[in-house]
């Protein structure tokens, strides 16, 4: 009878009926915010990254489940907290460092493989008879704390002297059939967070930190073609339990400060 009767042909038609019908990614256009409240910690807020698309799914005609969600994954990382003379410290993680893989999940740890389970995803169960039309959004920023004082010192002297940091990330618009695990890439966005901070650790607290230029971030990128998903970013670890604090002296050897959380 030809394609138009095959099961695999149907499903293939469904699946390249999914659309977007509009799909927006941008970085909010601030500065990345300093706090020097603590006399432990030096804490910065970085500008917000956001997705959001609005997704068509057509009628689902058979008992099947389909979720539509975002997935995203760090690409590089370069995490580096110097002290003058003495050394720097390191968010690194290994693989990704080693080249052992492509690119790290950046899941939130319980929803493998998707970004969250709030507003990141939305589930569609079949059959239905009308087409779904909805929106999902995200959004991700950097707010960590980076000790004043040498990690690996008995000492509580402010010896810090600057930050640097530069991330990229790939999100990806998915949809997933739960019993199948088949994945339609829908979208592809990248994206880059980097920032300097310039610390004169002799300063009184509150007037030690200065933000680098230039200070806008340069806005997400969203593909015309999409970029594969490679298995990785899939599966566990995510980035946040694969990462480990090294410090890396001038001299001597480095030191593990907090091991990963995934081994």
């Amino acid at each position: 009878m030809g394609c138009i009767q095959s099961i695999s042909c149907k499903s293939k038609v469904f699946r390249e009926s999914i659309s977007v019908i509009e799909v927006k990614a941008s970085i909010d256009p601030i500065p990345t915010s300093i706090d020097e409240s603590s006399s432990v910690v030096l804490r910065y807020r970085t500008p917000h990254f956001r997705a959001s698309a609005q997704v068509l799914v057509p009628p689902i005609p058979k008992k099947e489940t389909w979720i539509v969600g975002w997935i995203q994954a760090c690409s590089h990382m370069e995490f580096y907290n110097h002290y003058g003379e003495q050394g720097m410290s390191s968010w690194e993680l290994p693989d990704l460092l080693d080249g052992k893989i492509q690119a790290i999940s950046d899941s939130d740890g319980v929803n493998y493989p998707w970004y969250g389970n709030t507003t990141e995803t939305c589930t569609i169960v079949g059959p239905t008879k009308k087409e779904s039309k909805f929106n999902i959004s995200m959004n991700d920023n950097f707010y960590p704390s980076v000790t004043w004082a040498v990690p690996v010192s008995e000492s509580n002297v402010a010896k810090l002297t600057s930050i640097h940091r530069d991330q990229s990330f790939t999100t990806w618009l998915v949809a997933t059939n739960t019993a199948t695990n088949e994945m339609v890439t829908l979208q592809t966005i990248k994206w880059r967070m980097r920032l300097g901070i310039d610390v004169n650790p002799s300063r009184p607290l509150g007037q030690r930190a200065k933000l680098q230029e230039p200070s806008a971030q340069e806005q997400p990128q969203v593909l015309s073609k999409n970029e594969p998903i490679p298995p990785s970013a899939l599966v566990k670890p995510n980035a946040n339990d694969a990462q480990v604090l090294m410090w890396r002296p001038k001299d001597g050897q480095p030191l593990v400060v907090i091991p990963p959380k995934h081994r």
